[in-house]
């Protein structure tokens, strides 16, 4: 009967000789006989068994979990329950490595609208990425309210050019302007800004904020407690805890 050594039965699994021989130790390939050296020697069956640990290895089962099934009388029990557990295991994984995909992401798009980067400039873009979603149900709100008015003035004015009816876009003006007047106001209260200059979380002055350049998550701005003039990164304003 054709015998392998520990180094040919590592060599046909493509493991090391280390792997076989801790598989030994905890007891889940056992070698059929030793020599009379006293050499592990492994049969055509544990060369079948090895073959069946890698690839539950492969799957990221433990050996523990490993050592149960192969003890198992009734195995196929057993195996359906680690393989939906495992299962299991790799979605979370997947998850998290997905959640830190999307932190890189931002991490690096941030990176590209800071002008003096610092290790300070690390600590800016967590506290913005922390408050993100908060700032995604603030742009939501925004455009769901914005639509509607949208779609009232490219109405009202194509009206007036091709009919010349003009209180449809009177009325218009009318509801804009305490519209406009109460976005700003709702986004004051709700948005501050990260200096990159002296990384201070301020609130700038109301004609600044309106009449500023700006992008979706940055603003030209200029620091209260700095001085800095250049664009500074949005973020949402965490509210203020209470002393008690």
């Amino acid at each position: 009967m054709l015998k392998y050594t520990t180094g040919e039965i590592a060599k046909l699994c493509g493991v090391s000789v280390r792997t076989v021989q801790y598989y030994d130790e905890r007891g889940i390939l056992i070698p059929s006989e030793l020599s009379e050296g006293g050499r592990r020697l492994y049969s055509e069956d544990d060369y079948k068994k090895l073959k069946i640990i890698c690839f539950l290895r492969d799957a990221g089962i433990s050996i523990k979990s490993i050592g149960e099934l192969l003890s198992e009388s009734n195995p196929s029990r057993v195996i359906s329950v680690l393989l939906e557990k495992q299962e299991q295991l790799l979605q979370n994984e997947v998850k998290e490595r997905q959640e830190q995909l999307a932190m890189l992401e931002g991490i690096k798009k941030a990176l590209k609208g800071i002008e003096n980067f610092s290790v300070e400039s690390i600590g800016d873009i967590a506290y913005a990425m922390e408050n993100k979603k908060k700032m995604k149900q603030l742009h939501a709100v925004l455009l769901i309210t914005g639509i509607p008015l949208n779609i009232i003035q490219w109405v009202s004015i194509i009206l007036w050019i091709t009919t010349g009816i003009q209180w449809l876009f009177w009325g218009y003006i009318l509801v804009a302007i305490p519209y406009a007047i109460f976005i700003i106001r709702f986004l004051s209260k709700r948005i501050v800004y990260i200096c990159p200059q002296c990384h201070e979380i301020f609130k700038p002055h109301l004609k600044e904020f309106i009449f500023s350049n700006h992008s979706m998550t940055l603003r030209k701005l200029t620091c209260t407690s700095c001085g800095y003039h250049g664009f500074c990164v949005e973020t949402y304003r965490e509210e203020e805890k209470n002393n008690e």
